[in-house]
């Protein structure tokens, strides 16, 4: 048998109680929970899941689409002849 090492970890205590639950729901404890999630770093290389950020909120999505539209037909955007007329705008 293979010699095991110890390792600590630092997790909020909500975090380790939840996730300590799920993994015995699955039949296992946090140790083994650990050790296939290491084993799948290491066949994959990196994490084994994908790690993105989440969807634009309502707010920046009409954003994006708002420029999408100027993009399109830019006399819907205003426009500036010059740097300082345009910043003397943006802080008033």
């Amino acid at each position: 048998m293979a010699t095991k090492g110890n390792m600590t970890l630092r997790i909020e205590p909500e975090l380790k109680k939840e996730a300590a639950a799920l993994f015995q729901s699955l039949g296992l404890d946090l140790s083994t929970a650990t050790g296939i999630f290491y084993r799948q770093a290491l066949r994959y290389h990196g994490l084994p899941f994908e790690i993105r950020l989440d969807e634009p909120n309502a707010e920046t999505r009409e954003a994006i689409d708002e420029v999408q539209r100027m993009k399109k037909d830019p006399a819907i955007g205003k426009t500036y002849t010059d740097v300082d007329a345009m910043m003397k705008e943006l802080l008033a």
